[in-house]
C-alpha cells in the first residue's frame, strides 16, 4: 500500500498589468484569479484588455498539497476569504511575457511558504480568492491526512550550576520585596 504524500493541480495565473501614474514606476503587476485545471501556456495569453490595464493568462503552475503542511491549510481555509498565493518574481522583458518584467514562479495554499517569501522584498506575493472548486479540493486533502498534535510543555534547561530551586538556597521561601516601608 501506497501512502499519499502529496497531490498536484496545474493552476492557471492570471496576471493584470495597471498604469500608474508615478514618476517612478510606470506599471502595477497583480495576480488576480488562478485557473483551476488550466492548459500550459508557452507564452503569456491577453485575456482582457480595458482602458490602462491588460489581464494575461501568465503561466500554469503546480499547486502542490503535502500531508506535512495540513496545518497551514487549515489556518488558510479558518480565514474570512481562503487564498491561493501567488509570487511574482522580477525577470528581464522577453516575448514570452509579452514585454512584462514579472513572471508567476509558485501557487501556494500554504500562509507560511508565502510568508517566507515576502521576507525577501524581491517577490510580489499577493493572495487571489480560492474558488470553490480548489476550496473542496485542499479540505478534502485536510480530511484525509490531518493528525492533531498533542500539546507536549518543554521543561525549561537549567544553566550549568544553576540549583534546581531556582537560584534560592534549600529552605529559603520566596524572596520578600519591600517598597515604601510596606512588605509586598
Amino acid at each position: 500500500m501506497t501512502v499519499e504524500r502529496s497531490v498536484s493541480m496545474p493552476l492557471g495565473v492570471v496576471i493584470e498589468r495597471r498604469a500608474l501614474d508615478n514618476p517612478w514606476q510606470k506599471w502595477r503587476w497583480r495576480p488576480v484569479a488562478v485557473l483551476p485545471g488550466a492548459a500550459v501556456v508557452q507564452s503569456w495569453r491577453e485575456l482582457m484588455r480595458g482602458e490602462g490595464w491588460v489581464r494575461w493568462h501568465a503561466a500554469t503552475l503546480p499547486l502542490e498539497l503535502h500531508r506535512k503542511e495540513t496545518e497551514a491549510y487549515r489556518t488558510n481555509l479558518s480565514g474570512r476569504l481562503p487564498v491561493i498565493y501567488v509570487v511574482l518574481r522580477k525577470t528581464a522583458p522577453s516575448a514570452a511575457t509579452a514585454g512584462n518584467e514579472v513572471k508567476p514562479f509558485l501557487v501556494t495554499a500554504s500562509p507560511y511558504e508565502a510568508e517566507g517569501y515576502l521576507e525577501s522584498g524581491e517577490e510580489i506575493v499577493e493572495g487571489v480568492a480560492m474558488p470553490p472548486v480548489l476550496l473542496g479540493w485542499v479540505q478534502a486533502f485536510i480530511d484525509r491526512h490531518h493528525v492533531d498534535e498533542p500539546f507536549v510543555k518543554r521543561k525549561r534547561k537549567r544553566d550549568k550550576g544553576e540549583e534546581p530551586t531556582g537560584g534560592r538556597s534549600p529552605g529559603q521561601g520566596a524572596p520578600v520585596l519591600r517598597r515604601r516601608g510596606f512588605d509586598v
